[in-house]
C-alpha cells in the first residue's frame, strides 16, 4: 500500500509540473512568444513592455532580449539534464517499507561500472610513448597526462566524495558518470596537448564514482553479505586496471590510439544507460549535513590519529612507488635493447592476474591469522626484495621488469588490503572520512610518484627510477616497524611484540553501514574518547 501511494504522489507531482508547463506555454502562445522555456516566455513579455514604453522598441531592447533569449535556453538545457538525471524507474524507486533487495546481477552490475570508470586513469600509460610521438612531446612531458589524471582523482577525492553523505547517491552518480563521458569527447578530437592534457585533469576528477559506490554497497548488501560483496566490486576496479592496460595497448598497436579513447566513451555511456535504468535509489542520509565541517574534520584526523598516519604514510609510499614503475617501464620496454611494441607493453598488465591469484591464500594465510600491520610489513619486504632484483637487471633482461611486476603488485596489494582492513577497526562510524583520507593519501603518493620517477628516469634511466622506488620502500618499511600493532602513541611498542591476533571477542564488532553517516558528525576527539571507553582504552586491531 505505501508503495502504491508513493508511485501516486510521485505520479501526481510530475502531472502537477507537467500542467504548469502546459499553462505557461498556452500563455506564451496568446501572446505570440517563444514556447520552448518559462524563460523564453520572459524574454518576450520584457520584449513586448520595452516595446509598449519606446514606440516600437529598438535596436538596445533587441540586444538585451537575444542575450536573455541565450541564457534561458542555456538555464533550460540544464534543468532538463537535471530533471533526465533525476528521474527514477519505478522498480528502482526507494521503499522504506520495502528497501531493494540487493541481488548478484546488481553487484556484477556495479563492479562492471567500476571497472569501466577507473579504467579511465590507466587507458594512457602504456601509450605514453605514442602519445609523446603524437604530441611532438617529450617523454618526460608525455608523462604529465597521467599526472594530471591522477591528480583530478585526488581532487575528486577529497572535494565530490564527502557529497555522497549529503545529496541522493543515484543522481550523484549519473551525473558524474555523464559529465566524465561527456567531457571525454574534447580526449578523443583534440590535436593539442595543453587541451588534452587539461581535459585528462577534469575527467579524472569525474573518476571518483567507484569511490561513491562502495559505501552504497554497504548500504544495500545485507550485513552477512556485505564483505563478500565490497570484495566483488573491489575486483571490478581491479579488472579495470587491467583492462585498461591491456586494451590500451592491443588497440594502439593495430589502430590509431584514438580508438581506444572512443571505445572508452562507448563503455562510459553504455555503464550509464544500464545504471539509470538498474541502480536502485537510496535517500540522502545527512541532508543538512555541513559540507565544510566534513572537510575540516578530515583534516583534524590527520594530526590526531596515529594508527591513520601510519597508514596514510605507507599508504602514499606504497602508491608513489607503484605508479613510478608503472609509467617508467613504457619507456624502458619502448627503448633499446627491447624496442617492444604497445601490443607487448599493454600484454605486461596480464601480470595482475597473478595478483588476483594470490589475494585469496595470502589473505587466509596470513592476513586473517596475524595483526595487520605484520601482513603490511611483509607485503612490503616482499615488494622491496623484487624493486632491488629488478633495478639492477632490468637494463639488460626482461626478466627484471615481471619480477618487479609480479613482487611488487603482489606487496603492494597485500599491504594496502591489510591496511585497509586495520584503519577501518578505528572508528566505524567515520569509515566513509577515514577512507577518503586514506585515498587522499594514496593518489597524492601516484602523483609524487609518477612525477619523481620519470624525471629521474629522463635525467639517469631506469637506474635511477629504480633507486627511488627502492628508497620509497624503505622508508615505508621504517614508518611501519616503529609503531608497534598495539601502540596507542605516535612511536614504540609498548603493547608487546606478538604477531598473533587477539582474542576475536574482545574486538569491537562491525556497526551496520549507516554508522557511517552518523560517524560523519562527530569529531576526532569525541570518536577517539567513545573508543577508549568502550575497549577499554586500546583500539582494536
Amino acid at each position: 500500500m505505501a508503495t502504491k501511494k508513493e508511485d501516486e504522489d510521485q505520479d501526481q507531482d510530475q502531472d502537477q509540473v507537467q500542467d504548469q508547463v502546459e499553462k505557461r506555454n498556452v500563455g506564451s502562445e496568446s501572446e505570440n512568444t517563444f514556447t520552448t522555456s518559462h524563460g523564453d516566455v520572459e524574454t518576450n513579455n520584457k520584449n513586448k513592455r520595452h516595446g509598449d514604453d519606446a514606440g516600437g522598441g529598438g535596436d538596445a531592447d533587441a540586444d538585451a532580449s537575444s542575450v536573455t533569449f541565450e541564457n534561458s535556453k542555456e538555464t533550460g538545457l540544464l534543468i532538463k539534464i537535471v530533471r533526465i538525471l533525476s528521474w527514477t524507474p519505478q522498480r528502482c524507486r526507494y521503499d522504506p517499507e520495502n528497501p531493494p533487495s540487493f541481488t548478484l546481477s546488481m553487484n556484477i552490475l556495479l563492479a562492471f561500472s567500476g571497472t569501466f570508470t577507473v579504467a579511465n586513469l590507466y587507458y594512457a600509460q602504456p601509450i605514453l610513448n605514442v602519445l609523446a610521438e603524437e604530441f611532438h612531446v617529450s617523454y618526460e612531458r608525455a608523462s604529465d597526462i597521467a599526472t594530471l589524471s591522477q591528480a583530478g582523482y585526488a581532487v575528486g577525492l577529497l572535494f565530490l566524495c564527502p557529497l555522497a553523505d549529503m545529496v541522493p547517491r543515484r543522481p550523484f552518480i549519473l551525473f558524474l558518470i555523464w559529465a566524465t563521458a561527456t567531457i571525454w569527447i574534447g580526449l578523443c578530437l583534440t590535436t593539442n596537448f595543453q587541451v588534452f592534457i587539461s581535459l585528462s585533469f577534469l575527467c579524472g576528477v569525474g573518476t571518483v564514482t567507484p569511490q561513491v559506490m562502495l559505501p552504497l554497497v554497504g548500504d544495500l548488501a545485507p550485513a552477512h553479505r556485505r564483505a563478500s560483496s565490497l570484495s566483488v566490486v573491489v575486483s571490478g576496479l581491479a579488472l579495470g586496471l587491467l583492462i585498461a592496460r591491456v586494451l590500451s595497448g592491443i588497440v594502439a598497436n593495430y589502430t590509431s590510439w584514438r580508438n581506444i579513447y572512443w571505445l572508452a566513451f562507448g563503455a562510459q555511456y553504455l555503464t550509464l544507460i544500464l545504471l539509470y535504468f538498474f541502480l536502485p535509489d537510496y535517500p540522502a542520509k545527512n541532508k543538512g549535513l555541513n559540507y565544510f565541517k566534513v572537510l575540516w574534520g578530515m583534516a583534524v584526523m590527520t594530526v590526531t590519529e596515529p594508527l591513520l598516519i601510519q597508514a596514510c604514510v605507507i599508504g602514499f609510499l606504497l602508491s608513489a612507488a607503484f605508479t613510478s614503475f608503472w609509467t617508467t617501464l613504457t619507456f624502458l620496454l619502448a627503448s633499446p635493447p627491447y624496442e617492444y611494441s604497445s601490443l607487448e607493453i599493454g600484454c605486461f598488465a596480464f601480470i595482475g592476474i597473478v595478483v588476483v591469484a594470490l589475494a585469496p591464500v595470502w589473505s587466509r594465510l596470513i592476513t586473517d591469522r596475524f595483526v595487520f600491520l605484520f601482513s603490511v610489513v611483509l607485503g612490503l619486504a616482499f615488494e622491496f626484495v623484487g624493486i632491488v632484483i629488478s633495478t639492477f637487471i632490468g637494463n639488460f633482461t626482461v626478466a627484471g621488469p615481471i619480477i618487479h611486476a609480479i613482487m611488487m603488485d603482489s606487496g603492494a596489494n597485500f599491504s594496502h588490503t591489510a591496511n585497509r582492513s586495520n584503519i577501518y577497526n578505528l572508528d566505524p562510524k567515520a569509515r566513509n572520512r577515514i577512507n577518503t583520507v586514506y585515498m587522499v593519501f594514496a593518489f597524492g603518493g601516484q602523483i609524487m610518484g609518477t612525477a619523481v620517477g620519470n624525471r629521474l628516469y629522463a635525467q639517469g634511466g631506469w637506474v635511477w627510477s629504480g633507486c627511488s622506488n627502492i628508497a620509497f620502500i624503505g622508508v615505508a618499511i621504517i614508518v611501519g616497524i616503529i609503531r608497534g600493532p598495539r601502540e596507542t602513541g605516535w612511536i614504540g611498542w609498548s603493547k608487546g611484540w606478538s604477531i598473533r591476533k587477539d582474542d576475536p571477542q574482545k574486538l569491537e564488532p562491525a556497526s551496520p553501514a549507516s554508522d557511517d553517516i552518523e560517524g560523519v558528525l562527530s569529531s576526532s576527539s569525541q570518536s577517539r574518547e567513545e573508543r577508549h571507553t568502550e575497549g577499554g582504552g586500546t583500539p582494536p586491531n
